[in-house]
């Protein structure tokens, strides 16, 4: 039978335990309120905000993603040469970023055209586009992928912002968790190597926590579902080079797989005459588009070129649709 003062000092040593679990009497908050301070925030708070730098597929990327609960989102990413932004409100996801819909449609003319005619308008696309995030915005899968047992080393009195911060860091990343209450998420940097959600070499910050950040669907979307949702966009169907003689009286007919309205100027056709032996422009003339006409709807422009045509001459037409701004 153990001694008395040994059941007294046993007792001792586990109060003392429970109670550095829970608050630390020396001012700094134990590891277990840091964490379920990050768990809280990602569960339950009405919004944050997520920016900073990572890599995927090799190439560098900025990021500055707000996200409200219980559905939205509001992002943009951005490399050397290119550009997106997307507006996510339940199940709809909305783009802009011409240079991103130019890859997203495809290399061939068509497609070209179509983003060319896009511009920098949004238009409706599949919310799969958009990367999740989950395990660095959900807090059951923060804690799971970062915090408990995959902490291996903690580090007091670190500074993030300006705000006094502990560093709990691990195999895979290195967490920065405010010193006060609540206990905020500040910082995540993951280690050389560590793949999240697509991503590599993040090193992100977190803050404007519970703010409005006023997400809402945009106007005046394109639809690439419902072409005529797009402004004009005119597709050479043949050129007319009867008329062509001493007066160079050149015509063709055009297609609009667009819509009627939206584009920042009327479109254009250029014709060219060239010497199919030398391969010498022997001239050319430009014709407006107007008025415009409806979706799969056809019409005829022609112009003047000034110049004598060749019994070798040939002649083409090619469309400029100038699109959205």
């Amino acid at each position: 039978m153990s001694a008395p003062g040994s059941v007294a000092s046993s007792i001792a040593a586990a109060v003392a335990v429970a109670v550095l679990a829970a608050c630390n009497p020396f001012g700094l908050p134990a590891t277990r309120a840091l964490e379920n301070g990050v768990a809280g925030m990602l569960t339950s708070a009405k919004s944050f905000e997520i920016a900073g730098t990572y890599t995927s597929a090799g190439t560098a990327w900025t990021i500055d993603l707000q996200v409200t609960r219980p559905s939205s989102r509001h992002v943009v990413v951005s490399s050397a040469t290119e550009k997106v932004e997307a507006i996510i409100v339940g199940p709809q996801a909305y783009f802009r970023g011409q240079e991103f819909l130019a890859k997203h449609l495809g290399s061939d003319a068509l497609s070209q055209s179509l983003a060319m005619a896009a511009g920098n308008a949004w238009w409706k696309d599949s919310v799969s586009l958009v990367p999740a995030l989950s395990d660095l915005t959900e807090g059951d899968l923060f804690r799971t992928a970062f915090l408990g047992s995959a902490v291996t080393q903690r580090t007091d009195d670190q500074n993030v912002g300006g705000a006094d911060a502990v560093e709990l860091s691990g195999t895979r990343a290195d967490v920065f968790i405010a010193t006060t209450a609540p206990y905020r998420l500040l910082r995540i940097h993951l280690k050389k190597g560590v793949t999240v959600d697509s991503i590599q070499d993040a090193d992100l910050r977190y803050s404007n926590v519970d703010r409005d950040f006023g997400i809402t669907a945009p106007a005046d979307v394109i639809d690439f579902a419902n072409l005529s949702t797009l402004p004009p966009v005119y597709t050479v169907v043949s050129v007319d080079a009867s008329a062509c003689g001493s007066r160079c009286v050149v015509a063709a007919k055009l297609k609009n797989i667009g819509g009627i309205s939206g584009a920042r100027a009327p479109s254009t056709v250029t014709f060219t005459m060239v010497d199919a032996v030398s391969k010498q422009t022997l001239g050319t003339c430009q014709a407006t588009v107007q008025p415009d006409v409806g979706y799969n709807s056809t019409t005829t422009v022609s112009c003047t070129i000034a110049a004598q045509a060749t019994n070798a001459a040939v002649v083409t037409a090619s469309a400029d649709n100038p699109g959205r701004g």
